[in-house]
């Protein structure tokens, strides 16, 4: 793919809406966790490249993988799988999270993860936050290769049993690692802006942004368009970009 030539579309998924729609329909929507699902622990990124000596233009897990011997791997995955540990202990929710996931399972949409973390601090955050929240499949640092690599998504498309990719799931992520994937796999991207991250509002891998995980309801009730990013930048999702591009200055 070399770029967007369209916004990118979903039908409604409110059944009176979605009379005539020629939009195709969501067939599921993948999550990232850190920064996504749960509150971002940026902090923890710093201490992670102090532990492996490394500095912040080095990708961590690139730099692990390519370390000499299966044992300096296992060593240096192991100092950071510490610091994630300790980190989980003050996990806190999105806001909007719960809503948004109890209309999702009251729409029968699929949801799964693709996270670049490993599986003890998700685990910790599905049954913390979101008790009898299904996900599947959930896509962890062991499966190869990761974000900003398509193949995650692509995995959970194939296990959802799609033959199109991931042409008719969105992504939802703060962090150009989960834009990239989404934009690769050709899944529409949804970015959950930040103070920190409202750069990527207007990437070109980027269809819309949210301030809150809610946001996304109404959007996916009445029909998903895809905005920044797409080419037709819809007013609404234009100052919600430049609201958090004003407040990260």
């Amino acid at each position: 793919m070399e770029g967007k030539k369209a916004p990118r579309r979903f039908a409604p998924l409110d059944p009176a809406k979605n009379v005539g729609s020629d939009a195709p329909p969501l067939k599921g929507i993948v999550f990232d966790v850190d920064g996504t699902l749960c509150v971002p622990q940026t902090y923890m990124f710093a201490e992670m490249r102090a532990a492996l000596g490394i500095p912040k233009t080095t990708d961590i897990l690139d730099h692990i993988y390519a370390l000499p011997t299966a044992a300096a791997q296992e060593a240096a995955m192991a100092s950071i799988r510490a610091i994630e540990a300790a980190a989980m202990q003050t996990q806190e929710p999105q806001a909007g999270l719960l809503q948004l996931m109890r209309y999702l399972e009251g729409r029968g949409v699929r949801k799964g993860i693709c996270t670049r973390n490993f599986d003890t601090p998700v685990n910790h955050l599905l049954s913390t936050f979101l008790h009898g929240q299904v996900f599947g499949p959930i896509v962890t640092r062991d499966f190869r290769p990761p974000k900003p690599h398509p193949a995650g998504i692509l995995h959970i498309a194939s296990q959802w049993g799609l033959d199109d990719g991931g042409s008719s799931l969105i992504m939802v992520g703060d962090s150009i690692d989960d834009m990239t994937a989404g934009f690769r796999a050709g899944a529409a991207t949804v970015l959950l802006v930040n103070e920190v991250n409202a750069h990527l509002a207007t990437h070109e891998h980027t269809d819309l942004c949210i301030r809150r995980l809610d946001d996304l309801v109404p959007m996916l009730e009445g029909g998903f368009c895809g905005s920044v990013g797409g080419g037709e930048e819809g007013t609404d999702t234009r100052a919600r970009a430049e609201r958090a591009l004003e407040n990260s200055g």
